[in-house]
């Protein structure tokens, strides 16, 4: 598939997978089953960037961990939904619940769960690492690995998109 200007341009929501996009996938259990994962700072920082800039951002993941919850409140994100074994099914009463279209939600996925929405929204993303599966159908590959500054290039890529990049950058100068 193929990216346009007009199709970025109508981004209201970037979508995100938390496992494989948002970290790199590993999951660590302790001997006393606390789950540990490993979120890039400037990947969390790029959010915010996002968020000030007035899109919103969102979770939708087919695992439940205390962890996402904890990263979500910490970066102001409100729309999380966990242990969505059926993501499709979430992400249509999400569209309905937020008063979106397809066509202004972009979601990144990694893995062959993330398909059906994958094949759905306006714009699909993949980090670098994603199955094939998922490479073949999205709109964008990022260069970077999930976990690794995938959800940072794809916010500057939504930021630049829509003109906002030098209003984003204005608070650093």
């Amino acid at each position: 598939m193929s990216m346009d200007q007009a199709g970025l341009a109508r981004i209201k929501l970037l979508l995100l997978d938390v496992d494989g996009v948002m970290t790199d996938g590993r999951i660590v259990l302790d001997d006393n089953g606390v789950e540990s994962k490993f979120f890039n700072v400037r990947d969390g920082h790029g959010l915010k960037m996002l968020q000030r800039a007035g899109l919103r951002v969102g979770i939708l993941t087919g695992r439940k961990s205390r962890v996402v919850d904890l990263r979500a409140a910490e970066l102001g994100v409100e729309i999380v939904f966990q242990g969505a074994k059926n993501k499709l099914e979430v992400y249509e009463r999400m569209l309905a619940e937020q008063s979106l279209t397809d066509e202004e939600v972009a979601f990144a996925g990694d893995d062959v769960i993330d398909l059906p929405v994958l094949r759905r929204v306006g714009l699909a993303l993949a980090p670098a690492d994603a199955v094939d599966e998922v490479r073949e159908v999205v709109h964008y590959v990022c260069r970077a690995a999930g976990g690794h500054g995938a959800v940072r290039e794809i916010v500057e890529l939504l930021l630049r998109g829509q003109g906002l990049w030098e209003q984003a950058m204005a608070r650093y100068r």
